[in-house]
């Protein structure tokens, strides 16, 4: 169903002042971060006088993620948010110098957030959750570890190094990669079969197939050890992927809740995904704290069509972090509003095209 215009322009003006919130904020000389504030200075207009809807951020120009590789990473902590304690997460499993993320609070709201849009009769309350899925410095293992035990529960963890099975996909040590993959399953069936009482668990589509494939081996399946809610995120969430993961690896009982995010984003929700949609998973940003638009190939200011293909771009607004107009390594179809979002949503979410081929998916 998509939403009525009443509902959709209540989330406008709620966007809009959320934008001028967080603009204020972070080019405020008492509260901004030096990088920012520096920014702010070559500029030849004052952002907290010029930016006053969303659609006024596109007065920045694209911004370059370069600028997350490399320190000093305190450049980004606005001095309104000085003393708390910080962390710095990294994105995904790729090499070289990662991109960076300052901060606080985050990703514990992000997940506060989605832990809201989760059925209790799945995900009950006080249920223990297993993490199958990166560990190191990225958030995901603290986030999840924060949304279980905000949800009252024990989170378990299994040591994964998505850089080095990057490593060895390169390297085309395709024995190797298969051996790490069974180290980290058997990680994870250890802690599952252990009497954890273990009902729900994130991971990744990849993953989630070899931990299914070990525990047939093994004479039992993911529903028969206890396990009633799954959410998952990763690159290889189609249609035909979702529907073989609902019927064949988890099977009636227990729920799939496809997400769409990273470290800059936090986490996109999907709409229920089930035969009635034909398996499509669409998903929406949590707006207004992060934005994602589906763009033109060719021009990156203008929105493609609904139901047309572009570039996802993202736009990150909070006290931690503000980042307009970022272009993701990913490509789909614009969706419309919905009863739940009423907000731009994606579809098809997959590695952009140009960047796909330079591209090793590992555990994801």
């Amino acid at each position: 169903m998509t939403s009525s215009p009443g509902t959709a322009q209540q989330a406008k003006s709620q966007l809009d002042a959320h934008v001028r919130e967080i603009v204020e904020w972070h080019f405020n000389p008492a509260t901004g971060c030096p990088f920012w504030l520096d920014y702010a200075s070559k500029l030849g207009w004052d952002p907290r006088k010029s930016v006053q809807t969303f659609e006024d951020l596109k007065r920045f120009p694209l911004f370059e993620d370069d600028w997350l590789r490399g320190g000093p990473v305190r450049r980004w902590l606005p001095k309104g948010l000085e003393g708390k304690p910080l962390f710095v997460f990294e994105t995904g499993g790729s090499t070289g110098v990662p991109k960076s993320r300052l901060t606080s609070e985050d990703f514990r709201i992000d997940y506060e957030m989605f832990s809201d849009t989760l059925p209790e009769k799945y995900f009950p309350r006080g249920s223990n959750w297993l993490m199958l899925g990166p560990s190191g410095p990225r958030r995901l293992r603290l986030a999840v570890e924060h949304l279980c035990q905000h949800r009252g529960g024990i989170c378990f963890s299994v040591d994964l190094d998505p850089r080095w099975v990057i490593k060895l996909i390169k390297a085309g040590l395709t024995e190797e990669m298969h051996r790490y993959k069974e180290h980290v399953i058997d990680q994870a069936v250890t802690i599952l079969t252990a009497g954890h009482n273990i009902q729900c668990m994130f991971t990744t589509p990849k993953l989630l197939e070899a931990l299914a494939e070990e525990l047939d081996n093994r004479g039992t399946s993911i529903r028969k050890i206890g396990i009633t809610g799954v959410f998952a995120g990763g690159t290889e969430f189609t249609p035909q992927f979702t529907r073989f993961a609902m019927e064949e690896l988890l099977g009636e009982g227990v729920y799939l809740t496809p997400t769409y995010g990273n470290t800059l984003m936090g986490l996109a929700c999907s709409k229920p995904v089930g035969p009635r949609s034909d398996y499509k998973i669409t998903y929406y940003a949590p707006q207004p704290r992060a934005v994602i638009e589906v763009v033109s190939f060719d021009d990156a200011s203008k929105l493609v069509d609904y139901g047309k293909t572009g570039r996802v771009r993202l736009t990150t607004l909070t006290r931690e972090t503000f980042i307009p107009g970022f272009l993701e390594r990913d490509e789909g179809e614009r969706e419309a509003p919905c009863e739940e979002y009423p907000w731009d949503g994606v579809s098809g979410v997959r590695p952009f095209r140009k960047l796909s081929a330079s591209t090793t998916i590992g555990v994801y």
